[in-house]
């Protein structure tokens, strides 16, 4: 444990005084900052807004969340959306060279020569990616935030907080998996090149490409027309949103969208409740925090799942391959 300890320190130190750290910390503050200034700024002139799809007019009475949620016409992006953008670059960049740096240095075999497990190494190693990814995201909420209150004048609620909390406990999970997946590329991987092109080509897939994906096979699998019945679309969008859960940026987006948004509903539930006739999903009432994150559950456990998966497969490669002095 106190070697393990000793890494953590000596990780967290490299990662917070590392330049590449700060660059991305700057840029995803400075994203957040302009976001929540522009929604603060659009709902304290009570203008008339888009709203993203993460957030609906009828939360009114949760105005302080609105700020992480809501766009506007001159920045269609919301927090939210560079906070799904930005947190995988940040758990790529802390993790790609993690292993594969030191080995190629001949660093590796002499940190394991003093008395250093090699599984010290490596927990103390994504803890500390864990730690930094968990301090960068709370600083940068508790700043926008503040500035958002500044400017709107109306302080958080209670559940609004339980909620951000919430939000940021996700967060950190959502980028734990990309530290995860870039360190599994750091172990399996020796060029360190190849291992940030890897983790990066992974995270272009899901953010860009799988809606590509989902929308073709959907299109086969339920193919629609303009003459398509409610039923026929209906299905449509069914098998699209199930492909869509592959990815880990969808599963992170709906499950943040239902948090912060507690109007807001899955649309796999809009789509059942539509299915069996009923129409009050178009006026839906708050949900209370409990319920929201009932509801979205199976999108926790599986973001968890999947980062547990790719971490232990890392484990148990770096603890049994060979590591030889260079």
């Amino acid at each position: 444990m106190r070697s393990m300890l000793t890494v953590f320190r000596k990780e967290l130190s490299d990662d917070f005084t590392s330049l590449r750290f700060l660059i991305l910390f700057g840029l995803v503050l400075l994203a957040g900052i302009f976001s929540v200034y522009i929604a603060a700024n659009t709902i304290s002139s009570n203008t008339t807004t888009e709203v993203s799809s993460f957030a609906t007019n009828s939360a009114s009475q949760f105005i302080f969340l609105q700020l992480f949620t809501i766009s506007s016409e001159s920045l269609s992006a919301s927090f939210l959306t560079f906070i799904t953008l930005f947190v995988p670059i940040v758990g790529i960049a802390l993790g790609f060279d993690a292993i594969n740096s030191e080995r190629n240095a001949g660093t590796l075999s002499r940190l394991l020569s003093q008395p250093v497990y090699r599984d010290d190494v490596i927990n103390g190693k994504f803890l500390a990616g864990v730690s930094t990814i968990a301090i960068m995201l709370i600083s940068i909420v508790l700043l926008v935030a503040g500035i958002g209150l500044r400017i709107i004048g109306v302080p958080p609620s209670a559940e609004e907080v339980i909620r951000l909390i919430a939000f940021l406990g996700l967060g950190i999970v959502y980028g734990a998996f990309w530290l995860s997946i870039s360190m599994l590329f750091s172990v399996l991987v020796r060029r360190i090149a190849t291992s940030a092109l890897a983790s990066i080509a992974i995270w272009i897939f899901f953010y860009f490409f799988i809606s590509i994906i989902a929308s073709s096979i959907a299109g086969r699998i339920a193919p629609i027309s303009d003459s398509s019945t409610t039923t026929e679309q209906l299905k449509y969008l069914a098998v699209n949103v199930d492909i869509m859960r592959i990815s880990p940026v969808y599963l992170f987006q709906e499950a943040s969208s239902v948090i912060l948004s507690p109007d807001s509903r899955t649309l796999s539930e809009l789509i059942q409740i539509q299915a069996q006739g009923l129409q009050a999903w178009m006026m839906p009432s708050p949900l209370s925090v409990a319920q929201s994150i009932i509801m979205v559950w199976p999108q926790i456990v599986t973001l968890i799942a999947l980062t547990v998966i790719s971490f232990a497969i890392s484990y148990v490669k770096f603890m049994r391959e060979e590591i030889r002095s260079t």
